[in-house]
């Protein structure tokens, strides 16, 4: 028999927000424009994670630029909001060996689709060639990532 036992200590809750107007990132407005900014539409994070088993070496920080303007043009998004984090050097196994490899994650809010995944592959799998890694040795999976799970200057892109 399984009991399940509850205690509770004595604790104080941070005071609510009343207002129903959601937070947003401070902006520099210029003449004319509205502070009125809906946090819900803006474009959101497109992020690459990958791992690859081969030494990038002095040329990291190059290809992960270019991966960020493959990213920011590929998904129509603004480069500003990419992120990308690469992994080098690491132990992986593809198809029962241990050749050059690479392993990685799309995830944004929207623009994740048959057509932008099969461009951003292609390019992804174009930048790593350098480096020994053939196309037909990455898998990359894309995630279309819904606002309200996607965290943002502590809160999320839903308000």
């Amino acid at each position: 028999m399984l009991s399940l036992i509850l205690t509770t200590s004595s604790f104080t809750l941070p005071a609510l927000r009343t207002s129903l107007r959601p937070r947003v990132p401070s902006v520099t407005l210029q003449a004319g424009q509205s502070d009125d900014i809906c946090f819900s539409k803006l474009p959101g994070d497109p992020s690459l994670l990958l791992n690859v088993n081969v030494d990038l070496g002095d040329k990291k920080t190059d290809f992960m630029k270019a991966c960020s303007a493959a990213i920011a043009e590929t998904l129509s998004k603004p480069e500003s909001y990419v992120a990308v984090s690469v992994n080098d050097g690491l132990d992986i196994i593809f198809g029962g060996d241990d050749a050059p490899a690479a392993l990685g994650c799309v995830y944004s809010i929207g623009q994740i689709n048959q057509e932008n995944n099969g461009a951003l592959t292609a390019k992804i799998a174009e930048l790593l060639k350098p480096f020994g890694v053939p196309d037909n040795r990455m898998y990359l999976n894309f995630f279309d990532v819904p606002r309200a799970n996607c965290g943002w200057s502590s809160k999320t892109f839903a308000g």
